[in-house]
């Protein structure tokens, strides 16, 4: 018979504080707005708005873990909508074509930088800078400096369709709330799952307090957020998107090995490399699958714009570099989690929504955004110190 017993330990307080982060600033602009930002409407813009920056920053996320940054995905948003613009606009290409080319401009915009910074050896900072200036300059050229537009309904969907819905109680949308109460068996199963595994193993699992406080919170976000669009149109289409994006790229850094990779080369490069990583193959997928997302990005954000702009884009890799330290993410690399990384992008867009609703100025937004982010890092090495 086994004498082992089950260690009790605290909640990492890195990993959730940046959720309850989105839920103190949250509530700050309820009480601030009067309660505007709770209104069905708003909660369907603020994910419609945010859901370009949640898809860059899960592709951020992975060149933040190598210990890096990807400074030319703006420039990249916006080629890849002005080359999708034009093909439909003055060619008439169909739509599922257009958003072909787009996807193949943002992957060779990566594999462009992957080559440099793989093969090459040129730092990331460089290629990256470099391909921000190009990209813009591609998008004048492509674009003319005109606005290409209106974009068929077709093409728009993606960025401002619904899912079909059934309403029930004078127009409260029944999948909504199906998907409302999935979301949250799922994440009890997955929490029992957790703790199954833990006492297995022998290790140590946090207080059951603790576990039912936090499931509670997380379960009361999902339920809050359907509940309001239940009560709009339902289920927009990019937020079916940013959750399959969102998955799959979790199970990637979670159970693959090519996730340990990126993990292994943020701890330790060199070490990565003498224990057997191919650090070049894993630096040209890391850049050319942000070229990818930064095709679609591209795509999702001249559907809800409806038209393909010069100006697309614009700050966008500052948004989602800012919402992976947000998030969590170390500086340094091979610390950061997808998860945190959506959350970070929410908080960002909390605040850009919120400060919007109370009246205040564009630039004052900027700088509270950059208050942020100096706080989030300053808060990770701080503490790392102490800990050393």
């Amino acid at each position: 018979m086994s004498n082992k017993t089950t260690k009790k330990t605290s909640l990492n307080m890195r990993q959730y504080g940046m959720m309850i982060m989105l839920v103190v600033v949250f509530v700050f602009f309820a009480i601030l707005t009067g309660g505007k930002n709770l209104t069905p409407m708003n909660i369907n813009n603020l994910i419609m708005q945010n859901g370009y920056v949640v898809i860059l920053a899960v592709g951020m996320l992975l060149c933040v873990l190598t210990g890096n940054v990807d400074l030319g995905v703006g420039s990249v948003v916006a080629s890849c909508g002005a080359v999708a613009g034009t093909l439909i606009v003055d060619f008439g290409v169909s739509t599922p074509l257009a958003m072909l080319a787009a996807l193949a401009v943002g992957a060779a915009f990566g594999v462009f930088v992957g080559f440099f910074v793989s093969e090459l050896e040129i730092p990331p900072f460089i290629v990256t800078l470099a391909t921000m200036l190009m990209g813009r300059g591609l998008c004048y050229v492509i674009l003319k400096a005109q606005t290409k537009g209106p974009l068929p309904a077709s093409y728009n969907w993606i960025g401002t369709g619904f899912l079909p819905t059934i309403k029930i109680f004078g127009g409260v949308d029944l999948i909504c709330l199906i998907v409302a109460a999935v979301i949250s068996v799922l994440i009890i199963l997955a929490e029992l799952k957790s703790i199954s595994t833990a006492k297995k193993h022998g290790l140590p699992t946090a207080p059951t307090w603790q576990l039912v406080v936090k499931d509670a919170v997380i379960i009361g976000i999902v339920c809050f957020f359907f509940w309001k669009l239940a009560n709009y149109n339902g289920i927009p289409v990019v937020l079916v998107l940013m959750a399959l994006l969102v998955g799959i790229y979790h199970f990637i850094t979670t159970n693959t090995v090519a996730g340990r990779q990126i993990y292994a080369m943020g701890g330790n490069a060199k070490a990565a490399r003498l224990s057997g990583i191919n650090t070049k193959k894993v630096f040209f997928w890391v850049y050319a699958n942000m070229g990818l997302l930064a095709g679609v990005a591209g795509i999702v954000l001249s559907a809800r714009n409806q038209s393909a702009t010069p100006k697309a884009g614009d700050s966008f890799e500052m948004d989602a570099i800012a919402s992976c330290y947000i998030g969590g993410a170390a500086t340094s690399g091979g610390v950061g989690t997808i998860i945190g990384a959506v959350v970070g992008a929410f908080i960002m867009g909390i605040l850009n929504n919120g400060m919007s609703l109370a009246g205040y100025d564009t630039n004052v937004q900027k700088i509270v955004k950059g208050m942020v982010l100096l706080g989030a890092v300053t808060v990770d090495l701080v503490s790392k110190r102490k800990k050393g």
